[in-house]
């Protein structure tokens, strides 16, 4: 029995403009991780792809062990999704959403989900058309969590929110992953909320995994330095991992092992290490 919530193996997709893939990575179960990038870097299409809403070019993704083209109701019973828009008639209201889901998931859980309603204050009179973003963000998550699911995908869910939503989603998030056999992937530009929660990021660029690791790994591995010109000619040039210029030097993002004793540095953001690594990439190309 795998230990992976999801695997992905050569997925590719294909765009005028824009290439996805191949993606080589896992989802372990039983943890969050955070899936990070730019916009237009290709992770909505990424989550997309991973539960069958479009087509991928060539590549596998197997859910709980199951390949995604196998799917069948009593494993989407176990998913849930949040997305930017939700897929529900605009001129339902509120309070008759439960009636709706209890057609879509066999193991819908009507208490459980008027308590996030009560939760989140969601007005249950309210046509889904009349919401705001954020509300429809939380009756999103609302329905996502009241039907038993072991694995929540959610695409950019606190954005448009404000801190102590956030947070509070956050919170609801960590006590799902109380039971060991739940799992969160979760896309977000707000990378702050994937510190304070997420047990791994994954950081997609162009396209390309450029690594998933275990977040309190990635920023110990990191540093930030800002040093003078002669300082940083002296240094080994693969400690450098992205740079930004200023009249009395440069700031650094540095791999701390490969800098030398006497150097003061700083434990980076994992927004620092996202943006460094661009600016390094940016740089290379200029340079070439």
């Amino acid at each position: 029995m795998t230990n992976n919530a999801i695997e992905i193996q050569n997925l590719t997709k294909n765009y005028d403009g824009f290439s996805l893939g191949p993606l080589n990575f896992n989802i372990p179960m039983g943890c969050m991780v955070g899936y990070i990038g730019e916009n237009g870097s290709g992770k909505s299409t990424t989550l997309k792809a991973i539960l069958g809403l479009i087509r991928a070019d060539s590549g596998e993704v197997r859910i709980f062990g199951k390949n995604i083209k196998e799917y069948k109701p009593t494993l989407m019973n176990r998913i849930g999704v949040v997305f930017d828009d939700i897929n529900i008639p605009g001129e339902m209201k509120v309070k008759e959403v439960g009636t709706f889901c209890k057609f879509a998931f066999d193991t819908w859980e009507e208490t459980t989900f008027n308590h996030y309603l009560k939760r989140f204050e969601l007005p249950k009179e309210k046509k889904i058309k009349a919401l705001s973003r954020g509300m429809k963000m939380k009756l999103s998550l609302s329905i996502a969590l009241s039907h038993q699911a072991e694995l929540l995908i959610l695409d950019e869910a606190t954005s448009g929110l404000d801190p102590v939503v956030r947070d509070e989603i956050l919170d609801i998030l960590l006590d799902f992953l109380q039971d060991e056999k739940h799992t969160v992937l979760i896309s977000s530009h707000i990378l702050s909320d994937l510190e304070k929660a997420a047990d791994y990021i994954a950081f997609l660029h162009n396209g390309q995994i450029l690594f998933m690791e275990e977040k309190d790994m990635l920023v110990e591995r990191y540093a930030l330095c800002s040093l003078d010109h002669e300082t940083i000619q002296n240094l080994d040039s693969d400690a450098i991992v992205g740079r930004r210029k200023h009249a009395f030097g440069q700031d650094l993002l540095v791999i701390r092992d490969l800098m030398p004793a006497g150097i003061e540095m700083v434990k980076p953001s994992i927004e620092d290490i996202m943006v460094y690594i661009i600016k390094g990439e940016e740089n290379e190309s200029i340079a070439l």
